[in-house]
């Protein structure tokens, strides 16, 4: 979708013209993701971006790759105190001591996940909202009945930093939810690979 006056790709107003930005915007926020390494990432990042914008996580984001291991969960695990200590004076990273403690205990709680459904993407996916629990095309809200699930039995099971709010944009950048503005030309691209996912667990 092509703007008439500009001649540039119509967006979401909130991709902005920062061109990492846009590139995140176009390639990855809404398509449907089936990763373990890559929902286990996204959920985590979502905790350390609690309380600041998304764009300073995306700038550190190979950093944080490299210190967890491209979040291999297994790996992560593995990490324990002198792990947290040394990534305190890490500055590619956000130097808060119960984020990174939350992402080592949340990869151990993803290995119980894994252990009862047999992937965190068949477990993550349960969650996914019904047609009729989402609003109209272009309304945007915080969080959502399912966000709220999923929250509640994350935090039953021990995960932490992922509240309703963080869980929903968890939803919405790994399309779970399209959210993507109706006039966007990622919309009906995100519309199609939702259509043609086979729901990991199903």
């Amino acid at each position: 979708m092509i703007d008439d006056q500009t001649g540039t790709l119509n967006r979401c107003s909130w991709a902005g013209n920062d061109a990492l930005y846009q590139t995140y915007h176009d390639r990855e926020w809404g398509r449907p993701v089936t990763s373990d390494a890559r929902l286990f990432e996204k959920l985590c990042l979502e905790g350390f971006q609690s309380g600041l914008a998304w764009i300073t996580i995306l700038r550190k984001r190979e950093r944080f790759r490299e210190v967890f291991h491209g979040f291999d969960i297994d790996k992560v695990a593995e990490m324990g105190e002198p792990d947290i200590e040394r990534l305190l004076q890490d500055t590619g990273i956000i130097r808060h001591r119960g984020k990174i403690a939350s992402t080592i205990n949340n990869a151990r709680r993803a290995q119980d996940v894994r252990k009862e459904y047999g992937s965190l993407a068949a477990y993550i996916w349960r969650f996914e909202p019904r047609p009729e629990e989402l609003p109209p095309p272009g309304t945007f809200v915080a969080q959502s009945d399912a966000s709220k699930r999923m929250s509640k039995d994350l935090r039953k099971r021990g995960f932490s930093f992922v509240g309703p709010t963080t869980a929903y944009a968890f939803m919405q950048a790994m399309g779970m939810v399209n959210d993507h503005a109706p006039g966007c030309f990622c919309f009906p691209e995100v519309e199609a690979e939702r259509k043609a996912l086979v729901r990991p667990g199903r």
